[in-house]
């Protein structure tokens, strides 16, 4: 005779046994409804993907974007593939539709409600013309097995992000609005998924940084608590003049003649976004951040000269902050003699008035600090190297990190990233195997991408190692390297107030320094210091 309670009791473990071997697709219950999402298969987290933050308004897909509303049902999160319409990096095609504004989340399964884990955003870099989210560059494996949660999130390019008009419906930096709605949401949400509001970080790289720091600089609400920032900051110079007739360029090259602004938007609103993408790239108009016209009733990001706007929002806020050792290695490396003439002229003028009187035999002593006397020729290319990375990169973030000591920050950890593997992003793609870091190495040692399929190295496994322990740690804890450990072996000390400019440099080993570069830096605190009327966030807005 079978004893109830053992039959019970087996029957039990049967249900289990089965339940184990069966895929229990995780469901998260929203402020919006509820959303399904995928067990990963190569880790200890879910991933909720393609969750739509906000839509673009059909009638005028340049303004800004509508909050998303509740979903009808239970929403399916498992497709990361959405990409705002781009001409894309890899395959140079042009793709992508409007309905992208998607984010994806990826959480630790030690995630709950009652252990609520820090929340890690991020927003992508590539001139804010190209860029996406998805998996395929930004795998979250390396970062969520460290306990924290990973946002990736999506916002328009081009045109449809970044059109700066004279125009209460596009007055400028949609995208960054988007990226503000995105960070809304998840400020919102990320509680139902076992995140942690009061510990949200923003990080990103390249436009990805600068649009970090415009949040930093933003009049809006702080929806963050820590940010880190990657190689680029609103005081970078690379902001073009703003097209204020770009609809009226691109509505009669797509075939409409007209003088309206408003009818050349309503034009352009019903012309599919390849046309729209491809003709903008014909026409070579870029679409970056601007300064803002200020509208009644027209909610601003930006309304104000960034270089000397004061940023309450900084005070107090912890930062992590570098560059790597040779940002343009990629770009200014492999060119002939022509492509170097008049550069250094050009690149001048992207950050101050060189038509100025004033600023008269300024060119020629950038030209003799880098090249001597020498001609500009493909001789003298790892001299324009370096002239355009601190130029572009290193001092605009030396310049960054002492604007926000100035506003009372709180501690600022700063890095630069010298080291060559098999994982530099950058010399990946372009096949280069001389020279240092490139712009975007790093990346490789922070996300799995997914056209890297071998397990990495022993050495590069341990820089993957040492940077998402540190990186997570600063989310965690506001300090990168809470205790020394063998795998963190060196003490990364802030630049708090007053005290000297403390820098790691992470190499095959973490080498704790200060003042980078400091012949180089030290000569363009001069020059700022010599032409600082001079100055202009882009050409026709100067700072005086």
């Amino acid at each position: 005779m079978w004893d109830f309670k053992k039959i019970c009791f087996i029957f039990s473990i049967c249900i289990l046994s089965v339940v184990a071997d069966l895929r229990i697709d995780p469901l998260v219950n929203t402020k919006l409804g509820l959303i399904r999402g995928l067990r990963a298969s190569d880790g200890d987290y879910s991933m909720f993907m393609g969750i739509p933050f906000a839509k673009v308004r059909q009638d005028n897909p340049f303004a800004d974007a509508l909050p998303q509303e509740p979903f009808d049902g239970i929403f399916e999160a498992y497709d990361d593939s959405a990409i705002c319409p781009q001409i894309e990096e890899f395959e140079n095609t042009v793709t992508g539709t409007l309905d992208c504004l998607h984010l994806n989340i990826y959480v630790p399964n030690s995630a709950n409600s009652r252990n609520r884990l820090p929340v890690l955003v991020w927003i992508y870099g590539g001139g804010f013309s190209i860029g996406f989210s998805g998996r395929y560059l930004y795998g979250p494996k390396f970062i969520v097995r460290h306990d924290v949660i990973l946002v990736t999130i999506n916002y328009r390019l081009g045109p449809y992000g970044f059109m700066c008009l004279d125009h209460p419906e596009v007055p400028g930096n949609q995208g960054l609005k988007d990226q503000l709605l995105a960070l809304r949401w998840i400020k919102d949400n990320i509680e139902s998924f076992g995140g942690d509001t009061n510990k949200i970080t923003i990080f990103g790289e390249s436009a990805g940084g600068m649009a970090v720091d415009f949040h930093i600089h933003s009049s809006h609400e702080r929806v963050f608590n820590k940010a880190i920032i990657h190689s680029g900051t609103s005081l970078t110079p690379t902001f073009p003049d703003p097209v204020k007739n770009a609809p009226l360029i691109l509505a009669e090259y797509l075939g409409l003649e007209t003088n309206d602004i408003d009818d050349a938007i309503s034009f352009l609103a019903n012309f599919d976004t390849n046309s729209v993408i491809l003709a903008a790239s014909a026409l070579d108009l870029v679409f970056k951040p601007c300064v803002e016209q200020e509208y009644e009733n027209v909610d601003g990001f930006i309304t104000q000269n960034w270089i000397n706007l004061p940023i309450p929002k900084v005070r107090n806020l912890p930062l992590l902050i570098g560059f790597n050792s040779q940002e343009e290695l990629s770009t200014y490396g492999f060119e002939r003699a022509q492509f170097y003439d008049n550069l250094i002229r050009e690149k001048l003028a992207v950050g101050f008035d060189v038509d100025d009187p004033e600023f008269d035999g300024m060119e020629k002593i950038v030209r003799h600090f880098y090249l001597g006397d020498e001609p500009i020729t493909e001789n003298v290319r790892w001299e324009i190297i370096n002239f355009q990375s601190d130029y572009r990169f290193g001092h605009p973030t030396l310049r960054t990190i002492n604007k926000y000591v100035e506003n009372g920050a709180g501690d600022i950890f700063q890095y630069v990233f010298s080291y060559v593997g098999e994982r530099n992003f950058a010399k990946y793609l372009n096949n280069i195997t001389i020279g240092e870091a490139a712009h975007a190495d790093e990346l490789g040692y922070l996300f799995d991408m997914s056209f890297w399929t071998n397990v990495p190295n022993a050495q590069d496994q341990l820089v993957v190692d040492r940077m998402t322990t540190m990186w997570t740690n600063f989310v965690k804890y506001s300090d990168p390297t809470p205790e020394i450990t063998e795998l963190l072996t060196t003490k990364w000390t802030p630049i708090t107030q007053g005290s000297s400019h403390h820098y790691l440099e992470i190499n095959s080993e973490l080498s704790a320094k200060t003042r980078p570069y400091t012949d180089r830096m030290t000569f363009w605190d001069l020059f700022y210091k010599a032409n600082y009327n001079l100055q202009r966030i882009y050409p026709g807005n100067n700072v005086v």
